[in-house]
Order: structure tokens, then sequence, then C-alpha cells
């Protein structure tokens, strides 16, 4: 597929139906699959053979998306689990457990820097947050001996910061670790960060990948470019007791990662996809690029028109000319960013509420980046668990508004914020 461009493998990528077979990707709602020996059983469970045993490992239709999504974003494999928070989790606790250190930058989803910050930590994962926009020179002083991986989001939600991709690749390299990176915002038809450097990357397919709202997910893509023979990533190059000495690196070459993650992870931990959800995140794949497009093209209508509004105190869309991250917008996504815009109002937060409770077409919800219009307030919603001075160092301001622009037709969203900003103005 890798032939086709990225609007055709959207459609016809992971999934070719045979003579006689279903047209459109068929669900296998089965959580087993029948063998007629022992002997072949017993090989899957010792991972010395390939195939579907139970749906926890490996199923049908969850391996047609996943191979799908990696040849999206230009990866040798991937792994669907049932949240984006699950895949986030699982890329990093892959190779970063009690006794690690793990450098991330503070421009990331709430969630995440809870997961990070909090739950990681207590499970002895020791972590450093870094502005992403310093200097390589300042970030170098984040790393240490026991560090296993660098994290990031291209596109921070919902701060919007753009993450140098390039620059967090060559530190990450630099120290033999590999770069993560959340590439939820912008969706492979707007950056594919392996080109770019990153080592993997993660998604939480619940947004614009479903892009209805219909279903909870996430995916991890594994490049295959990290040599993680290295010495640094015992977990991979050295054997495995659980699996009778296996040693993935020499089992699986260059996808010993998403193997690992895969037979490891998912079999203890369990946070997978149903077939079902991957059914309904494959029709979600089938228009990524034209709503990707729609997205797009209507949140620069609407960026302009609230810049240009006197009610609005500050404005972050990085597709506005006048970007600060314009310049990486122009070298990582010149067709497009995202759909999401964040701005303040002035008055504050009691100004800001007003405002999310005046709009009509556009709903206050607890999520991002579907085909419908939505607003919400991030320092008292999806970043509420976090202190003063972390909301501070995330970019969170009392006054901030996300709203994720929608497709429905553009004079009607700004109708309705009009409306909205008019009756907080009273």
């Amino acid at each position: 597929m890798s032939d086709y461009r990225i609007e055709t493998r959207c459609i016809q990528s992971g999934y070719t139906p045979g003579n006689g077979e279903p047209r459109i990707l068929p669900i296998v709602q089965s959580t087993t699959f029948k063998y007629d020996s022992a002997e072949r059983m017993g090989k899957l469970f010792d991972l010395e053979a390939s195939g579907d045993f139970y749906t926890r490992l490996g199923n049908p239709t969850l391996s047609a998306v996943e191979r799908k999504i990696a040849d999206l974003e230009g990866g040798c494999g991937a792994l669907l689990t049932s949240s984006g928070q699950a895949a986030c989790f699982y890329a990093i606790f892959n190779i970063c457990h009690a006794g690690g250190h793990v450098v991330s930058s503070s421009a990331i989803y709430g969630g995440t820097y809870n997961l990070i910050g909090k739950t990681l930590r207590e499970m002895g994962v020791e972590v450093t947050f870094v502005n992403p926009n310093d200097p390589e020179e300042k970030l170098e002083d984040a790393f240490r001996a026991n560090t296993r991986l660098v994290y990031a989001e291209t596109l921070a939600n919902p701060t919007l910061v753009v993450c140098d991709i390039e620059k967090m690749a060559r530190l990450a390299h630099l120290h033999q670790v590999p770069l993560i990176i959340d590439n939820t915002f912008p969706t492979p038809i707007n950056c594919r960060p392996i080109e770019f450097g990153a080592d993997i990357v993660v998604h939480s397919t619940t947004k614009y990948m479903d892009g209805h709202a219909s279903s909870l997910g996430g995916v991890i893509v594994d490049s295959g470019r990290v040599d993680w023979d290295n010495g640094r990533f015992p977990e991979l190059s050295e054997p495995d007791a659980s699996y009778h000495g296996i040693v993935y690196t020499r089992q699986f070459g260059n996808q010993a990662y998403i193997a690992k993650a895969r037979t490891h992870l998912m079999r203890d931990l369990g946070a997978t996809a149903s077939p079902f959800n991957a059914f309904l995140l494959n029709l979600g794949l089938e228009t990524l690029f034209l709503r990707m497009e729609r997205h797009c093209r209507n949140a620069e209508t609407v960026a302009r028109f609230l810049a240009s509004d006197s009610r609005i105190s500050w404005i972050n869309y990085p597709g506005l000319p006048d970007s600060p991250y314009q310049a990486l917008v122009q070298k990582y996504m010149p067709g497009g960013t995202c759909g999401v815009i964040s701005f303040g109002i002035r008055g504050g937060r009691e100004k800001a509420v007003t405002f999310m409770e005046a709009l009509k077409l556009a709903a206050i919800v607890t999520h991002v980046a579907d085909a419908r219009t939505c607003v919400l307030h991030p320092a008292s919603t999806t970043h509420r668990q976090l202190s003063d001075p972390e909301l501070q160092s995330a970019g969170i301001s009392p006054d901030m508004i996300r709203l994720s622009v929608g497709i429905e037709h553009v004079d009607d969203i700004i109708a309705d914020i009009r409306q909205a900003l008019e009756t907080c103005s009273v």
C-alpha cells in the first residue's frame, strides 16, 4: 500500500478481501479461536507460531485496523488498545519501569501529565518535565544515566504548543533512547512524526481517527528503527522467563517492541480494544482525510474571526500566519494542523463560563476532535488535578477555553460564537 497516496490508504489499507469474501472489514466478535491440535496451540502460547487464539492478544478485525494505522504512520507494526490513555501507558511502561527515568514535555494532555507525574512515579519511574520550547542545551540537562525515553505531543492538548520533533529526536538519539510522540491532534494526514525522527507514535483514536465520538480507543505504532540491543533495554534484548527465555529482539527483529507490548503488557494488563470498536474506528479512518481538511479549514476561519474580536484577550491557533509556531507548522504540518483553538475572553474565568453556557450549537463536553463543535474549560476539567504551578508549567491559564471546531457549516459555527460573545458582554 505504500505506493498509494495516503487518501487511498485510509480506505484500502489493512484489509484486502479475497474471492467471495466480504467487501467490508468483518467484525470477528469472538473471544477464542479453534485449533485441531494441542501442539499447535502450545506453539502459539510459546510465541513460536503466529495466529489468533485469544482476542486479548490478537483478532482478525483488530489486526486489519492495526495494519492500516501502521501503514498510515509509516511504521512496521501497531497495537490497538482500549483507550488512548492505555496506549500512552503501554508505550512508556513497555521499556521503562521501576528505576527508569522519563524526560517528558510539560506541554501535554492533563491526563497524560498525571499518568507520568503521579501513577508512574508511584510505580517507581522517575520523571523530569521540560519546556519543549527550551534550547537543546537546556533540555540536555534533563537526561540521566537511567533515562529510557523522551515523551512529547506533536500538537499539545490544549495549549497547541508545536513540538520541534527533529530537535527532540536528536536529543533522544544522542542518549540512545527513543522519542515517543503523541500524534492525536494532527493525525498522520497532517503530520507523520516517524519521517522526522520519532521512534514510537501513539494516538487516542477516540479523537479524529474515530471522528464520531462513538468509541474509545488508542494505538501504538512502532517505527521499527530503534536498536534495542544497545544495552539499555534488557526487557527486549535479554531472556524473558515468562516465555521460557525468549529474547524479543532475536525472535521478532525490528518488531520486538510491539511484540513485547502485545505479548507481555496486553497479556498481563488486558486493556484490549473490542472488535466492534475496531470496526467503528475503521469506518472513521476511511473518511479521515476528508474530515481533517474540513476541520482545519473551519478552524482557520473561526480563528481569524476570534482574532478580530475585541472581546477576545488572546488566541492561539498554530495555523494563523502570526502564530509563534508558524515556522514549525510549515516544517511539520504544511497542509494543516488540527481543528482545535485555544483562546481567552476578557473578564477571565467567570466570563469564560458565561460564554460557554451561552453557546447553542457547540456543546460543553469532556471530549475534543470529533465531527461536532464542542468547548471546554481545561483548568476546571481535563487539567483540574494539576496544581497552580503545574497548570502554569503546562501553559493552562484560568481563562483558557478550548474550542474544538467541527465539520458543520462554518457560518453557523461563527454565528453561535457571536451570539455567545454578545451574551457574555451584557
